[in-house]
């Protein structure tokens, strides 16, 4: 995808416990620019009030499940979103390399704010 000019890779991986089930899956979007090693990996993990996919869903589910709001980690649009926020709070690594982990709950909240209907 391309963002004011600069190119950015992007792929999704779900991965499994086997030891703690599902409390210990995450679903990851990795994200970086070509040419460069640094890499933002945004993940989300399932909590009391947040779902991922696990085969009860599309394989790219993060759902919040008090407003039930969705995003497909799969969909170009998701991802763009999600890019849009983590540059905004300057999350992406300036350089390689580095690879940043962060949470992906609270960039999900903030390109799907509760109670706006969206």
């Amino acid at each position: 995808m391309v963002l004011g000019g600069t190119v950015y890779g992007w792929c999704f991986w779900h991965r499994h416990d086997r030891v703690r089930g599902y409390p210990g899956c995450s679903s990851t979007v990795t994200l970086w620019r070509p040419g460069s090693r640094a890499r933002l990996r945004l993940v989300f993990r399932p909590a009391s009030d947040r779902i991922i996919a696990d085969g009860c869903h599309d394989e790219g589910a993060a759902i919040r499940l008090p407003d039930r709001e969705y995003l497909n980690l799969h969909e170009p649009g998701s991802v763009r979103a999600l890019l849009d926020e983590a540059l905004a709070r300057g999350l992406f690594p300036a350089a390689g390399p580095v690879e940043a982990e962060v949470d992906g709950w609270p960039l999900f909240d903030a390109v799907r704010p509760q109670g706006t209907g969206s």
